[in-house]
């Protein structure tokens, strides 16, 4: 397989977790290269359904090497728990999951700052983070004051969490917050080392290494680009880049050696937590597109907001990233709908018209989407298993979708499961 990233082209929860686990099958080397434990990938693999939040889906397939990339900012004791969860289920993990020494670790500190902060926010300005110290990681990285998982090999990586924790509870004193037990903290982070410590490696020269050796690699993000940092709906984003840009400064691996992007989007739009979001349903069919598409979040188990397909966010997400093709998932979710409708464009009451995503927030509020309608072929699809089976109506509906966006489509998925997975020229 060729060397191939793999990002959300929405505000995540795409179903990049199934379309992962199709592609490793055809690759050696499995890379997340952005993101914390905030993210989900969901699986369903041979009846089983596995949760993944820091560890690539790569682990499912026997004989795969999982890295954890230096753009990743891991909280240990999640993946520990990850790791131990895996291990319950089956799979093995031991030489199979390698952390990057360049990887930033959310520690304990970071999820207190991260809860306090959101909770002294103002009604209106909450960012809707998920509490899980992603953000203040990622601060403390940028601001030169992180700890990276090559710290849990130092001699004084103690004295770094003890003073670490105490500068942390002056800021969560000063707003109010409880404060942290510097010794627990010691003796916790003390215990995971030891445990957590043999797992770190230099991944950049390993991933190097494997691609010089012809070995392929898929570099998979989290998240989406809708909350990319520079490119999302700031403020309301993640700390991180889960654009194709991030795959390379987030694993160490040259643009050069990139041979395909995908774009992974569903046949509708959700996301989780606050911001803009221009064609969201708060009607039955939202609701329905909600319970039939099992759309509460794979980490937190809050429901996603649900809308009409948006092909202004996904022309503009294939115009960032570059995408070779789409894997489009989630089709069967609209097998019951009679019509459905696709935003076409932005406008303005003034007739103003918009047809890529504005980076003005207050522009976007004086906008509503443009539709256009289509038939619902109202027939079950979850059982097809050749594009050329599916009901008419479902086909002109996805080939619309590939006209309006301008990608052409390769993969699209009917159903949860591996088997319900259509390949189309790849």
């Amino acid at each position: 397989m060729p060397n191939t990233v793999l990002v959300g082209a929405q505000w995540g929860d795409e179903g990049k977790g199934k379309v992962i686990d199709v592609l490793t099958a055809q690759a050696d080397v499995i890379v997340r290269f952005q993101g914390g434990s905030n993210a989900g990938h969901t699986v369903v693999a041979e009846g089983k359904k596995y949760v993944l939040h820091l560890i690539p889906s790569g682990i499912l397939h026997e004989g795969k090497i999982c890295v954890i990339g230096n753009g990743v900012v891991m909280d240990p004791f999640d993946l520990l728990h990850e790791i131990e969860t895996l291990q319950g289920q089956g799979i093995a993990t031991e030489g199979r999951i390698l952390i990057s020494d360049r990887t930033h670790m959310v520690m304990r500190w970071h999820r207190a700052l991260d809860q306090a902060d959101e909770a002294r926010r103002p009604e209106g300005k909450k960012i809707g983070t998920t509490g899980r110290g992603i953000g203040p990681a990622y601060a403390a990285k940028v601001g030169r004051t992180g700890m990276r998982a090559g710290d849990l090999l130092k001699p004084d990586f103690l004295t770094l969490v003890r003073d670490q924790t105490e500068a942390a509870n002056e800021r969560l004193a000063a707003w109010g917050a409880p404060t942290l037990d510097a010794e627990e903290m010691v003796r916790i982070y003390g215990d995971l080392a030891k445990r957590l410590g043999p797992y770190v490696a230099d991944t950049v020269r390993y991933v190097n290494e494997a691609d010089r050796a012809g070995k392929s690699l898929l570099l998979e993000g989290a998240q989406g680009t809708m909350l990319d940092i520079d490119f999302g709906t700031y403020p309301f984003v993640t700390s991180s880049n889960p654009t194709a840009g991030g795959a390379c400064t987030g694993s160490g691996l040259s643009p050069r050696r990139i041979d395909r992007v995908v774009g992974v989007l569903k046949c509708y739009t959700t996301r989780v937590g606050a911001g803009p979001f221009p064609t969201e349903l708060d009607d039955a069919d939202g609701e329905m597109l909600r319970q039939r598409g099992g759309e509460f979040g794979a980490t937190t188990g809050r429901p996603r907001r649900c809308g009409w397909f948006d092909a202004v966010v996904a022309r503009y997400s294939a115009m960032i990233n570059g995408f070779d093709f789409w894997a489009m998932t989630k089709l069967d979710v609209l097998d019951e709908l009679k019509t459905i409708k696709i935003c076409v464009a932005y406008e303005r009451d003034d007739g103003v018209r918009y047809e890529t995503f504005p980076a003005d927030l207050d522009v976007l509020k004086l906008c509503h989407p443009v539709y256009e309608e289509m038939p619902g072929w109202m027939e079950p699809t979850s059982q097809v298993t050749r594009y050329e089976d599916l009901p008419l109506k479902a086909r002109a509906y996805v080939e619309r979708l590939v006209e309006l966006t301008g990608v052409r489509l390769g993969i699209l998925s009917v159903g949860p499961a591996r088997e319900t997975t259509l390949r189309l020229g790849l």
